[in-house]
């Protein structure tokens, strides 16, 4: 028995190690392990597909308003008044004779049934304004998908240029350290000063905090990833990818048309002016006269049992006009507010067809300059690599002062960093130039 419990309480231990190093093991995410978690699990896209579903309901609503309503009805009479009639006495010199009549039951049941026949073309037109609202939803949600898309890849390129940031700084640190100790051991010799061994120290002790910072960074840019896609701060990951270049010649007519063709929120600002219109049509509706069947079928008594003769019903059928005359002109003011919601709508239309053609210009400008920066900067690393390798062997042979070997590792750390950032600039751009298209 003993060795029974022993043997389970070994199980146990095993299988909560082995469930803790699942839980600590790494996530590997490329771009497209990216993108597809965050359309999966971010939590503003999910909350975005949850307003389809609301707008679909308006359309079961407005379907209903054609459909006849049925209700029931159920009514006891806790306290009355009954009415007293006074009939003169036929003895003379009696007083008058005084009789209560009822006319109520205090057990009511009703039913009651309306059925629309003409309503103006309100019904019709709530009915297009919910189907409007369903296309427009369906807009919305494809306008949260391009912005996390967009912002997903903006992330993850960030955390690839944070990783060469770490790269860069870490060559730099490396380096430093290596002169330090080269000059440490020809000073101990006499073959360094101690101003050279002092500015080497600095040197090393100014590259250090940059080395931090850029760490922190990428360790910020990974939280800001697993936010957006919906993860567990906790979770370790780790990206798979690299920043590249591929040249892309954009062409603005075609961009623009793509732009006008594809944008969500263009079309989007098309079905609210068609709810707008709708919503006029409602507006002039409400002074036009309505057409309606009603009925009513009524069960009563004056006591709660099921007797055959206890209970009595009624019924009537009712077809009813209402013409509205006079409302306070509250027609007139409806009719003002949705005519100003179209004209503000068509005006929202107009600038932002104005902001997404400068949406467009401005990635491709963007394009442009990020690759003019790389074609500089690509040559600009060859050269500063060839010209640290030859302050490298100067400074050996003591041909150039330490200021000037700091200057040629400085002008490495500069032109790594500008191609990185480059690189990372040339492709948010492209994402830039999606998102603007409404495409990808």
């Amino acid at each position: 028995m003993k060795n029974t419990k022993k043997y389970c309480l070994i199980l146990f231990v095993l299988l909560f190690a082995v469930s803790f190093s699942f839980s600590q093991e790494k996530r590997i995410l490329t771009l497209e392990d990216s993108l597809n978690i965050a359309l999966q699990q971010n939590p503003y896209h999910l909350a975005s597909q949850k307003k389809v579903d609301a707008a679909k309901s308006g359309v079961r609503e407005a379907v209903s308003g054609f459909l006849p309503a049925l209700n029931a009805q159920g009514l006891y009479t806790l306290d009355e008044k009954a009415m007293e009639l006074e009939f003169p006495s036929m003895i003379p010199g009696q007083p008058p004779q005084r009789v209560e009549i009822d006319f109520t039951r205090d057990y009511q049941f009703t039913m009651s049934l309306s059925v629309p026949l003409f309503t103006g073309g309100r019904l019709i037109s709530g009915f297009k304004q919910a189907n409007y609202n369903v296309d427009a939803a369906k807009e919305a949600v494809r306008q949260s998908r391009h912005t996390t898309v967009f912002n997903t890849k903006k992330i993850f390129y960030g955390i690839l240029l944070a990783e060469e940031f770490v790269k860069v700084s870490e060559e730099a640190v490396a380096l430093a350290e290596k002169l330090h100790n080269n000059i440490k051991i020809q000073h101990e010799v006499g073959m360094a000063s101690q101003f050279d061994l002092l500015r080497s120290e600095v040197q090393l002790a100014n590259l250090k905090p940059q080395l931090i910072k850029a760490r922190n960074n990428l360790k910020i840019m990974k939280l800001n990833l697993k936010t957006i896609l919906g993860m567990d701060q906790k979770k370790e990951i780790e990206v798979q990818g690299k920043l590249t270049y591929e040249a892309v010649e954009p062409e603005l007519d075609v961009c623009l048309v793509k732009a006008m063709k594809n944008r969500p929120e263009l079309k989007q600002l098309g079905f609210q002016k068609r709810i707008a219109g709708e919503g006029l049509k409602m507006a002039r509706a409400a002074g036009l006269p309505s057409v309606a069947i009603s009925g009513q079928y009524n069960y009563w008594a004056d006591k709660l049992n099921f007797n055959k003769d206890t209970w009595s019903n009624f019924y009537q059928m009712n077809l009813t006009l209402s013409i509205p005359i006079f409302n306070g002109f509250a027609t007139g003011a409806r009719v003002g507010q949705a005519k100003a919601a179209i004209k503000e709508l068509e005006f929202n239309r107009k600038g932002f067809v104005d902001m997404l053609k400068f949406e467009v210009r401005q990635a491709i400008l963007k394009i442009n300059e990020a690759k003019e920066s790389l074609l500089s900067q690509e040559k600009n690393v060859e050269q500063a690599e060839e010209s640290l390798r030859i302050a490298d062997l100067n400074f050996k042979e003591g041909l150039i002062t330490m200021l000037d070997y700091n200057q040629a590792q400085s002008a490495l750390t500069q032109a790594k960093t500008n191609y990185s950032q480059a690189l990372y600039d040339y492709e948010v751009a492209l994402a830039e130039l999606d998102k603007a298209m409404g495409v990808g």
